[in-house]
């Protein structure tokens, strides 16, 4: 049986040298499904026909001798927030079950002009909004290291398939960390690209203003594949940056010698356990034995990132979610007058977290509250910005730990809603800025995967994948996988 857990370049090349068919890596990747996604709840949906009958188009295009485009079979997860024409899109809500989208989101269509094959949906918090794939209306997803652990979120199942190998690599979004945090919790690699590098159409939107699609895979190499083929200005996307896209894999391995690499200070605070910082320390070291240069950089505005984060992200998911009303699309509840049948159907329809989002939103953007948070979080927000243009000036790249903390039990947060959010803390700061930002595996704590962050120029992703390629071929952990994995 083909190895589930080799990076997708390594399936890459397997089938151009036709090791094995597509119709067999599809298969491989369908029986783990199988087998280990009743413990895990990685996906949602599974469609094993319709990705047989892709593989085997793939197939005899090959067999036929026929150019190939660069994915030709290769499988793919896809984060069930992203639309994919005909297949269940749900965003984790009852509000949505069973919803179908007519269209593909452009990340869709140039997945499938590249040749991947769509495995499934994956689980994920309900429209996005948590840290630990726990809101999900469908039910949490777990983390490959520890059953009992949450694997982050809100792309936890995109997270916890590419490491228990039941995808080689998906996508997921992020809005404040949704990719970065749980790629560290599951121990593999997650990039957030800069805002407007990869088309927002066809995602179901959270916070216009900072989500974000990007790659969860297991080697920084895989990373810059996918990012490749789904980057680009999109004339679909008016928020799609027309800045052209470079060859990402092409200067990885040119080495970090010389390269300016800030610490900040504030990446050192309270919140943060001692196992991680140990393992962010030990990373820079390494990064600083591989001839990149350390400076310590100033964020002076990371400490009230998190609360301007959650005001302008409520405020955005106030406005994005009135459209769940009952009429057009979803979940509808009978009752005697149309007004009622809004209240009804968006009681029923949405779960806590949600809620309170909205509702936090809706107090922000409301009459006489407008100016002393919304507004007040938009100057905010500008001065986060600014800190990280200062830094710029006199560094390449910024490092920070990904998550404070290794990944906490399933519960233990649920009824605590500002330790669930402190998870986020170094990581809503990049979404503010607009910035990209990578998490790469970089050691353990408590039996656990460690993440550290790097954080790079507006549209400089190529600088971002040197170095997290750099360290990751410097250091064992990116394989390393989960006893759940090696077992099965």
């Amino acid at each position: 049986m083909l190895d589930t857990l080799l990076p997708a370049a390594t399936l890459i090349e397997g089938l151009r040298r036709r090791d094995w068919s597509a119709l067999e890596v599809v298969d491989a990747y369908l029986a783990r499904i199988e087998a280990l996604d009743g413990q895990l709840r990685a996906y949602l949906h599974v469609d094993p026909e319709a990705a047989r009958a892709e593989a085997r188009r793939w197939d005899e295009r090959a067999a036929r001798g026929e150019p190939l485009p660069p994915l030709a079979g290769i499988p793919v997860a896809v984060k069930d927030n992203i639309c994919t024409r005909g297949v269940p899109t749900t965003c984790g809500s009852r509000i949505l079950e069973g919803w179908r989208p007519p269209y593909d989101a452009t990340v869709m269509v140039r997945l499938r002009q590249a040749g991947a094959v769509l495995l499934g949906k994956t689980n994920l918090d309900e429209f996005a909004m948590g840290s630990s794939t726990e809101n999900s209306a469908f039910g949490p997803t777990r983390n490959p290291w520890d059953l009992s652990r949450v694997p982050g979120g809100s792309s936890g199942g995109s997270a916890a398939a590419v490491a228990a190998g039941l995808a080689p690599w998906a996508l997921g979004t992020d809005t404040g960390g949704s990719i970065r945090q749980p790629a560290a919790l599951a121990g593999i690699v997650g990039l957030k690209p800069t805002y407007g590098r990869v088309s927002r159409y066809g995602l179901v939107a959270y916070g216009s203003s900072l989500d974000q699609i990007g790659p969860l895979t297991r080697t920084v190499r895989d990373a810059a594949l996918l990012l490749q083929v789904i980057a680009g200005q999109d004339p679909l996307d008016a928020t799609s940056a027309p800045v052209p896209v470079p060859d990402y894999t092409a200067a990885l391995g040119e080495g970090i010698a010389g390269l300016r690499i800030g610490v900040a200070r504030e990446g050192r605070g309270e919140g943060l356990q001692p196992g991680v910082a140990a393992a962010v320390e030990a990373a820079l070291e390494v990064l600083a034995g591989l001839g990149a240069e350390l400076r310590e950089v100033r964020l002076p505005m990371l400490d009230y990132a998190l609360a301007t984060y959650y005001l302008v992200a409520t405020a955005e998911a106030s406005s994005n979610l009135a459209r769940y009303d009952g009429v057009r699309h979803g979940l509808r509840v009978p009752a005697p007058d149309v007004v009622e049948m809004f209240a009804r159907t968006r009681a029923a329809g949405f779960g806590a977290e949600v809620k309170r989002r909205i509702m936090l939103g809706t107090y922000a953007l409301s009459s006489g509250f407008y100016d002393a948070f919304y507004l007040k979080a938009q100057r905010a927000r500008t001065l986060v910005r600014r800190d990280f243009e200062a830094a710029f000036r006199e560094v390449d790249l910024v490092a920070l730990p990904t998550s404070p903390t290794v990944a906490f039990r399933l519960g233990e947060r649920v009824d605590d809603p500002l330790q669930m959010y402190l998870a986020d803390i170094f990581t809503v700061p990049v979404n503010m800025a607009g910035l990209p930002g990578i998490s790469v595996p970089c050691g353990f704590a408590d039996g656990l995967p460690v993440g550290l962050q790097l954080i790079g120029r507006p549209f400089d992703e190529a600088t971002l994948l040197r170095a997290a390629h750099a360290y990751e071929q410097a250091t064992p952990w990116h394989r390393r996988a989960p006893a759940l994995a090696a077992a099965a």
